[in-house]
């Protein structure tokens, strides 16, 4: 069969370009294409590889045009199309997807190990970095270096039994990073709670009701009369997926329950055949082994090479500073808490436990503030919320957002397209949004990714980028619609901030371009930065409208909201630093002959980042997903330095003056002609000088959490 004849087959499903047919990507086509791929690919890796050695031969020349634009092309279908599957087997998981996908994984790890340790590859990046720099413009050297950088890390210079060792042991840990994920996935789904008696629901909104009936329905549950679950007349069902477990840890008043469902969910993946334990341990002595193979310490002085922060000390000395100004403060909080509790119900202090965490912080919520959140859900209903959101980016970055449901292929009927266009009409990106939870077989959490990325072809036109945008909030039921938590409202801004830098990016070269060769610790900026716009009177007054009466949300509502802005800071921060601090210490600390398991680790951590000693149950490593299955491995510090910088960011426009619209336009401008724009084409702290004239420090941050700095 010809290579024009398998290319044509294959372009039935994963051609590379364009939007995926997703409702086409079966199982049985991942196993019989992705094999036909990767022999593709493999025969046009040897065809540019002899290309190289002729031209090196013949003229002893080369040139970006000779090498970079073709390995792209190769890069960018496998991608493309990997991408494509992984995205399914995140939203539309199955058995058979994840079969499928696992099967074929191990191919493409070896395909890119394949690309990335071809010493004919690595002389000729070295070739045109060292004789042909001065050709090159400083994407191109940025792009270059980032690329030899990333083939040194996948073990170029390694010898052959040395490189068959990190090879081999690639492929395990993304084997192993897989069944993680999906045994998160799997614990999360297993465990469910039936209630029938209505004084064990007590105190859940109307709205968590009636998810909890819905899930019942779902399940085949009956009332004892035989009739369908309703919202007023149970039976319930609970859950861990995040909106039914947020919904009762924050306002189930039976305490013998919510002691029940967060010593599950702390303890999810953790026992039997789907306990993460072991796989934590040999994801992380694998990865030290890397490490060491390749010449580094530790995962994380690895992880950092690529990263703003220069060394895991810079890292530490970020997250002590907001850890000092933060566990003060969580400590009174706590202390509020605990008298607060007592007051109102009797519960001694020294009872006071994690699940009251969350309870008895609505309460004092409610009492110091008179704010429900949960009855102002009814002012967030989605279709309004992303008006509101696609008007602050007319306003700030002069785009406008257009629905194109119908014009792109989707894998889910609640799957939204939409379509960016400059104000002069000129079409710049699209992006799908599927943003309701479905703990059947979409996993938790929020996140962007990549589905098309902008690229500029030999013909001078451009691909434009599409965005997936992905979100867990609360689903319609039935005629009402999604009507979203103020922290869902904020998680959408939040991934809409990351699709932007994504689709607004001007660089021609799809390597630097959006997202691409942007530092990982730099990548949250964009969207730290829009969470703020939640709390901008004008940007929240235009959102927020009730779905029936259409009335704006009332003066009183928003202050409300705005000065609650600070309420519990100082545990939120506490927490985040924890969660960051632990990820660095497991990745620059630990080995299998220390004599203390991770766990272990994390509760010394807990000691100084945490107002809680954690129960015995809690086993919360097992299902953090994002560094043994994502790509925050040594880099959870992320999420606490870029907000330091879109802190520091939004700093600008408060100080330019929010309530000036002709210089929140012009920052807006700025904004979007250097973050938003520039992608990975420069270093994050070159691009972040030239929208804010200086270097970015965290007294931003700290003012806007009601924190006090404190000198180290």
């Amino acid at each position: 069969m010809s290579f024009q004849e398998k290319n044509s087959k294959i372009q039935i499903l994963l051609n590379g370009e364009g939007l995926p047919n997703y409702a086409e990507i079966s199982p049985e086509n991942i196993n019989e294409e992705i094999p036909k791929l990767l022999e593709i690919l493999n025969e046009q890796l040897i065809e540019l590889e002899k290309k190289i050695s002729e031209k090196l031969h013949k003229e002893k020349a080369l040139s970006w045009k000779d090498v970079m634009p073709r390995l792209y092309d190769i890069e960018e279908r496998m991608r493309w199309s990997w991408g494509a599957i992984s995205h399914l087997n995140g939203v539309s998981n199955t058995e058979s997807l994840r079969a499928a996908y696992s099967k074929q994984q191990p191919g493409i790890i070896r395909f890119q190990n394949q690309i990335g340790q071809s010493q004919i590859i690595y002389n000729a990046l070295k070739y045109i970095n060292d004789d042909g720099k001065a050709n090159l413009n400083n994407t191109q050297k940025r792009i270059l270096n980032s690329k030899l950088v990333s083939m040194e890390q996948l073990g170029i210079g390694l010898n052959e039994k040395t490189q068959k060792e990190f090879n081999n042991t690639s492929e395990r840990i993304a084997n192993l990073s897989t069944t993680y994920s999906n045994n998160v996935l799997d614990s999360t789904q297993k465990w469910s709670l039936l209630i029938n008696d209505p004084e064990e629901i007590k105190g859940l909104p109307e709205h968590a009701l009636g998810l909890l009936a819905e899930a019942a329905k779902k399940a085949g549950d009956l009332t004892e009369n035989g009739e369908k679950p309703t919202a007023k007349n149970g039976p319930w069902r609970l859950g861990l997926d995040m909106p039914k477990y947020h919904a009762y840890m924050t306002y189930g008043e039976n305490r013998t329950i919510r002691e029940k469902i967060y010593k599950a969910f702390v303890s999810r993946a953790s026992e039997g055949e789907l306990n993460n334990q072991p796989l934590i341990k040999e994801i992380l002595q694998l990865k030290l082994e890397q490490a060491n193979r390749l010449g580094y310490s530790s995962w994380a002085n690895l992880s950092l090479t690529t990263k703003m922060a220069r060394d895991v000390k810079e890292v530490e000395i970020l997250l002590e500073e907001l850890r000092s100004a933060s566990y003060p403060k969580a400590q009174e909080e706590l202390k509020e808490l605990q008298v607060f509790a007592q007051k109102s119900s009797s519960l001694a202090i020294e009872d006071f436990s994690p699940w009251d965490l969350n309870f008895w912080s609505e309460k004092l919520l409610k009492e110091k503030f008179d704010l429900n959140q949960e009855a102002l859900r009814p002012w967030f209903p989605m279709p309004q919320v992303l008006d509101g959101l696609f008007n602050l980016c007319q306003r700030l970055f002069g785009i406008t957002i257009e629905k194109a449901d119908g014009e792109a292929p989707i894998w889910h009927k609640d799957v939204r397209f939409f379509k960016v266009f400059n104000l002069n009409g000129s079409h710049l990106a699209s992006f799908y949004l599927d943003p309701y939870s479905r703990p059947e077989n979409k996993r938790g959490g929020a996140w962007m990714d990549e589905c098309v990325n902008r690229k500029k072809k030999k013909d001078g036109t451009i691909v434009l980028p599409i965005a997936y945008l992905v979100c867990n909030q609360s689903p319609p039921i039935g005629e009402t619609p999604s009507l979203m938590s103020f922290e869902e409202v904020e998680t959408l801004f939040h991934e809409f901030g990351h699709g932007l830098q994504h689709m607004l990016t001007t660089v021609d070269y799809p390597q630097a371009a959006g997202i691409n060769n942007v530092e990982w610790d730099a990548v949250e900026l964009p969207s730290q930065f829009m969470e703020n716009w939640c709390r901008d009177r004008k940007t929240l007054i235009g959102i927020a409208k009730h779905w029936k009466t259409k009335e704006a949300l009332p003066e009183e509502e928003f202050n409300k909201l705005i000065k609650s802005h600070t309420f519990n800071s100082g545990l939120s921060t506490l927490r985040q630093v924890h969660l960051a601090l632990t990820d660095l210490k497991l990745h620059s600390e630990w080995h299998k002959d220390l004599g203390l398991s991770p766990d272990e680790i994390r509760r010394s951590i807990s000691r100084t980042t945490s107002v809680f000693t954690p129960i015995k149950e809690d086993n919360f490593l097992c299902c953090f997903n994002h560094i043994f299955s994502g790509g925050y491995a040594a880099g959870y510090y992320s999420y606490k330095w870029a907000e330091v910088l879109s802190a520091d960011a939004f700093a600008a426009f408060e100080e330019a003056g929010l309530d000036q619209p002709d210089k929140i336009k012009e920052t807006g401008k700025l904004f979007r002609e250097t973050i938003l724009s520039l992608g990975g084409s420069l270093s994050p702290g070159e691009i972040y000088k030239a929208f804010r004239g200086r270097s970015p420090n965290t007294s931003a941050l700290i003012r806007h959490y009601g924190l006090k700095q404190v000198s180290l």
